[in-house]
């Protein structure tokens, strides 16, 4: 062996915190959005005075016939906020604070009606999300089931394969940034036995590096996809559903709509990719045996990971019933985060040191009220009278399918999915809405592909981008195999998923 795999992983840290850093040039969907992007102070200011720019032109036009003035006012501030995401001068959530205070000093909105959405449910089930995933973190519970995955599962390279995948499936609903899931906890351990195997970036990365890798990475695209908290920007879909078509798309309905399609794909995903590239290595026992070391290492079930692992289960439950009890998901959430301080298996000041949490609740705040005011002022009705002979000619389901594959490779031309899902998902549901198309099944199908189109590309997310920094796979490949998961995505989820959907009535 070439060391023991906590070694490699401590040497690998460095590494995946230059990764991250990265990812932030590109990305805002989660919570590593926080951070200044690379930019010099004049490239900075040039992209902000664009975004000021694009928000000018439309604020001083006259506004449309049908359209008030100050719902023009206000979709101007939005596109500019879109603009600047996309530009990034400056990180997510200064910028959706500069828009919230303009908007409330230009008296466009009340400082009262500007704050509200900080009060809604979405923003709270970010913050309680966040807190249980930092005890799921300082507790090492996430790093202790990825290597228990690995001595289940890690005697072959397929073994190896759904030990990743059945990690980031138990992970997923608990710990809400996909960057914070793959830096981490995920991608140290895939590095470190892609490493310890003697399959390097430089030296044979086909050995067993670029399988796992490629699996680890698009099996976190499939539980962003599967949970509300599987991703940060998940609540924004939510309450676009509610602004448009005044639908509450909970985490038990998320959850339903994913699991047959969403459970048949990823249980495949590392047949598919092993087809796609195969590794040259097959007997990996020694990465079974690396992994009982690290967990003999870590020595018994500690309290405070018993206790985790009890609320894991306590909080599925209860979000998986609330027919029963009848309480909301955030509120589950939060039993679960009074539970943790309570046992103190976490304490208070570690749960809200997170500043990339508190970044996390402005953008989303800010995001939702400017999108509820639009939805208020007639601009979302606007949009859709305006486009609706866009999706003219064919059945509304027909419709939804055609504008949801035209929206999942749109993100060819994003880095991020939060600036994917905050330019498209409104106009689109506007549309959909005018032609009478089923509203569970729009919602549903541009929630998953919300998450899902980031396989097409290295640059749509931290997770995507953390994955491709350690090496293991070059640009063209990466952005072949990226297609044909998206191919992978279309019979699964048009397929499978269709039939699902069906069945539970949503079309």
């Amino acid at each position: 062996m070439h060391g023991n795999v906590s070694s490699v992983c401590r040497s690998l840290r460095y590494k995946i915190a230059v990764a991250i850093d990265a990812a932030n040039a590109y990305d805002g969907s989660n919570t590593m959005a926080l951070t200044e992007p690379p930019f010099s102070p004049n490239q900075r200011l040039m992209r902000m005075l664009l975004c000021v720019f694009i928000g000018a032109v439309i604020w001083f036009s006259h506004p449309p016939a049908g359209m008030s003035l100050e719902g023009w006012r206000v979709l101007a501030v939005f596109v500019a906020t879109i603009a600047s995401f996309l530009l990034r001068p400056y990180p997510m959530g200064p910028m959706v604070l500069v828009a919230l205070t303009f908007l409330a000093v230009t008296d466009t909105m009340t400082f009262k009606e500007v704050i509200t959405g900080y009060s809604h449910k979405l923003v709270w089930l970010v913050v309680a999300a966040f807190f249980i995933a930092s005890a799921v973190e300082n507790t090492d519970l996430g790093r202790r089931i990825a290597l228990s995955m690995v001595r289940l599962f890690g005697s072959s390279t397929i073994g190896l394969g759904y030990a990743t995948v059945f990690s980031e499936l138990i992970l997923g609903p608990f710990v809400p940034s996909n960057t914070a899931r793959v830096g981490g906890i995920m991608s140290p351990i895939i590095g470190s036995l892609s490493r310890s195997l003697d399959s390097h970036p430089e030296i044979e990365p086909d050995r067993l590096g670029s399988y796992l890798v490629l699996t680890a990475v698009h099996a976190n695209l499939f539980t962003c996809s599967m949970f509300l908290t599987g991703m940060a920007a998940n609540p924004l879909v939510v309450a676009a559903a509610s602004s448009v078509y005044d639908v509450d798309f909970t985490w038990s309905l998320w959850a339903l709509g994913a699991v047959v399609p969403g459970l048949l794909g990823i249980v495949v995903l590392p047949l598919f990719i092993y087809h796609l590239q195969p590794p040259t290595m097959h007997d990996v026992s020694a990465a079974k045996q690396n992994a009982l070391k690290e967990l003999e290492q870590m020595g018994p079930w500690s309290y405070k990971q018993k206790v985790m692992l009890g609320v894991f289960l306590f909080l599925t439950l209860l979000w998986l019933t609330p027919t029963y009890h009848g309480l909301e998901t955030a509120l589950v959430a939060w039993v679960g985060v009074c539970i943790i301080l309570v046992s103190r298996t976490e304490l208070w000041r570690q749960m809200v040191i997170n500043s990339y949490m508190w970044d996390a609740v402005i953008w989303i705040g800010g995001l939702i009220v400017m999108a509820d005011r639009l939805r208020d002022l007639g601009v979302m009705s606007w949009i859709a009278e305006n486009l609706q002979y866009l999706v003219s000619g064919g059945t509304a389901v027909t419709m939804v399918v055609a504008l949801a594959i035209f929206y999942y490779y749109l993100m060819y031309g994003f880095s991020m999915l939060t600036g994917h899902i905050t330019a498209l998902l409104i106009p689109f549901f506007a549309v959909l809405l005018a032609v009478d198309a089923p509203p569970m099944l729009t919602i549903a199908l541009f929630a998953y592909f919300s998450n899902l189109c980031a396989a097409l590309t290295h640059y749509s997310t931290g997770s995507t981008i953390i994955y491709f920094g350690l090496g293991y796979v070059p640009v063209s490949r990466w952005l072949s195999i990226g297609f044909l998961v998206s191919l992978y995505h279309m019979v699964i989820w048009l397929g499978i998923g269709l039939v699902w959907w069906k069945l539970l009535g949503w079309w």
